[in-house]
């Protein structure tokens, strides 16, 4: 069998034998020694790739001449040799031995339904007919390696119409397990509409799709589920339409699907079926896949009868009540979906969810029955404060900034000053705009709506109280925040109180404040389980608090010029977060600090590469370059466009105004020191108004 390896030799050896299904061992003893050593081939690369053979051999004393083909074609396939395995496969008759090979299925399922022995022998061994339909179905993967789909899917289809007809009514339980007959099976059927659809068959490929699943193959669950779903996207995003499914075996009264999207939405249904009932695991694309073809049919109510029947813990709360609210909008069951969004935009869950918002306003829009829930109009206004920052030109800003004061104004009286949402909104714009009077009263009106439930309410009124200069005040309600919120929330709080100790010079009382919110840190990841759902609950909400932890004790530090400790603070944050823009900044102020401008400036730059809008490390390096810098035009062009950079990212930094101010009072004009008194006048303005932390 050796000779089988070369076209030449292989015409050669197809003279020698006589008869195709005859014994090579009883024509000629040469034959019969090659043979031998065809086997002893076969075996040197993986002894157990033969084990059918010689369970075959060890029935019947001999190898016949298909199988001996069978063998070398699958041994050229495993070592790469595409071409040469194919050609080895095409020289099996299989027209020839099919009539042998059904009559054995046949056999075999019969003895396996009715246990009885009391039939003949069959013509061949359940091992030999494995060996020869995987030389069939090694035949078609050769074919798809060279491109030859359509010959692929025909080879492939060969081995189901055999088992088909076989065992009309499907494969007995672990019939031919001993003998990997049944995987054989599956992985045809796996096959054969992925070939028909790289052939570019559609309506082949769907008619090999039913085939799989409606006939009895015997398949693994997971084996079925994964054609149901490629099946399911092929009907739904293939484009091609194919005639109803003939489903002779349903009930009068099932259901029949009328078209690809129908077909396609019936698979899906029953894969989440599948789940529901843990016979599956879960697969969001699912789901998706589902929305898509029901939103396209038209039927969201359904879509919603289907995410409601999904077990808890697989989707976030929030997007459950989001997909929702889509679903019911778009069955016209406005109030529902605005019940639902309401629920969404809570305290609890997230107000800030724009998409929700974004919808929100679209209903009330839409009915005037809802009118009075203000969202449009809040929703206007937050998009208007939004604008308002990435604005250049002054007049407009202005402009802006006033329309959505206006916008959230309306809000609140549509909704006599009562939903906690557009308090929390109309305060930050007042307060933005540095009205603190404003906004302290709806900041106080929100959190008594609110019972003190909501952390973000008292960390905004203690803002509003620091950037009026009420230190004290500020930091009395932070504890009082710290009484009423559980023991997992009080990391912002503890925070803003350290940055309130800090701003009162009590910078002893703040390394102790930072030193217990490490602590509490510490206890938080431990709690949980550091790195795994503290992690992914919180978005590393802990690993970035702690990163900032240590660059404000860093800053505190350096004012209080112990370098050494500011440098660990340095290196802890480093530890967690090697490209972090604060912590390059941080480094920057120490440098400078120390009177190392050129290490300073390095520093700031490399903060800015990180983060191109890093505002401290632009007014950083203006301030840097400025005391390297010379008094040339060129200098001075380079610095201001530093500052005019961060005066764009964030108008009311007083540091920005400040440094401005300087660099043109250092240019001795008369036009210079006007433009520098509006700076100056402006930092002074902000400076009294600055909170400890930003507003927002």
């Amino acid at each position: 069998m050796k000779c089988l390896c070369s076209g030449e030799q292989l015409r050669a050896a197809d003279e020698m034998v006589p008869s195709e299904n005859e014994s090579l061992a009883t024509k000629d003893r040469t034959t019969s020694e090659s043979s031998s050593r065809a086997v002893e081939l076969t075996k040197k690369p993986h002894t157990g790739n033969i084990e059918e053979a010689e369970s075959s051999l060890r029935e019947s004393g001999c190898l016949n001449y298909e199988e001996a083909r069978a063998l070398l074609g699958r041994y050229e396939y495993q070592k790469g040799n595409i071409e040469a395995a194919l050609h080895v496969f095409e020289g099996i008759d299989i027209a020839a031995l099919t009539p042998k090979i059904k009559f054995t299925l046949a056999r075999g399922g019969e003895r396996r339904r009715r246990r009885s022995q009391s039939f003949s022998t069959p013509p061949m061994s359940i091992n030999a007919v494995t060996l020869l339909l995987e030389a069939i179905l090694l035949k078609a993967k050769s074919l798809q390696d060279l491109g030859r789909f359509k010959e692929g899917a025909q080879s492939c289809k060969v081995i189901l119409d055999i088992v088909e007809s076989s065992l009309p009514d499907g494969l007995p339980q672990n019939f031919g397990a001993d003998c990997k007959l049944q995987e054989i099976v599956s992985k045809s059927v796996e096959l054969l509409p992925e070939l028909w659809k790289l052939a570019d068959c559609p309506h082949e490929a769907i008619m090999s799709y039913r085939w799989a699943l409606l006939h009895h193959w015997n398949l693994e669950v997971e084996t079925t589920t994964k054609i149901q779903k490629e099946f399911a996207v092929f009907l739904l995003y293939s484009g091609a339409e194919a005639s109803p499914p003939n489903l002779r075996s349903q009930m009068d009264s099932s259901f029949v699907p009328r078209n690809s999207l129908e077909e396609a939405i019936l698979l899906l249904m029953i894969l989440l079926r599948k789940f529901c009932l843990k016979k599956i695991q879960w697969d969001p694309s699912i789901l998706d896949h589902l929305s898509f073809a029901l939103s396209v049919s038209g039927d969201t109510r359904a879509l919603a009868n289907q995410v409601e029947e999904l077990l808890p813990g697989f989707m976030d709360r929030k997007e459950i009540f989001y997909k929702l609210a889509l679903c019911y909008y778009g069955a016209d069951e406005d109030s529902v979906a605005l019940n639902l969004l309401r629920k969404l935009l809570s305290k609890r869950e997230d107000p800030m969810c724009f998409p929700a918002l974004l919808l929100a306003s679209k209903i009330c829009g839409e009915n005037p029955s809802h009118a009075e829930e203000g969202t449009a109009a809040c929703l206007l206004g937050i998009s208007l404060s939004a604008h308002s920052k990435s604005v250049v030109a002054e007049y407009e800003r202005v402009k802006r900034q006033a329309e959505a004061l206006q916008a959230l104004e309306t809000a609140g009286r549509m909704t006599t000053m009562s939903d906690p949402i557009i308090l929390y909104h109309l305060s930050l714009e007042y307060a933005e705009q540095r009205k603190l009077d404003a906004a302290l009263d709806c900041a106080k009106q929100m959190l008594k709506l609110e019972g003190g439930s909501n952390i973000k309410s008292w960390l905004l009124l203690s803002r509003i109280l620091s950037a009026q200069k009420r230190f004290v005040d500020a930091e009395t309600i932070i504890e009082a925040a710290l009484d009423q919120s559980g023991k997992w929330e009080q990391g912002e709080l503890l925070r803003t109180k350290a940055k309130l100790q800090i701003a009162q010079g009590q910078f002893k009382n703040a390394i102790a404040t930072y030193t217990q919110l490490l602590a509490f840190l510490q206890v938080q990841s431990k709690s949980y389980g550091y790195g795994k759902k503290l992690l992914k609950s919180n978005g590393n909400f802990s690993g970035r608090l702690e990163l900032e932890i240590w660059h404000d004790l860093a800053y505190v530090y350096i004012n209080l010029s112990q370098w050494s400790d500011a440098e660990i603070c340095l290196s802890k944050a480093k530890a967690i977060n090697a490209y972090s823009a604060n912590r390059c900044h941080a480094t920057g102020v120490l440098y400078e600090t120390k009177d190392l401008y050129k290490e300073a400036l390095r520093a700031f730059l490399e903060a800015l590469d990180i983060d191109p809008s890093h505002v401290p490390s632009l007014i950083s390096t203006a301030v840097v370059l400025r005391r390297l810098g010379d008094r040339s035009h060129h200098s001075y062009t380079v610095v201001r466009s530093f500052l005019m950079n961060a005066l764009s990212l964030d108008r009311t930094n007083h540091s920005a105004w400040y440094n401005l101010g300087l660099l043109y009072d250092s240019q001795g004009t008369s036009s210079s020191s006007l433009e520098a008194a509006e700076c100056f006048e402006a930092a002074v303005f902000l400076e009294e108004s600055a909170p400890v932390e930003p507003f927002r």
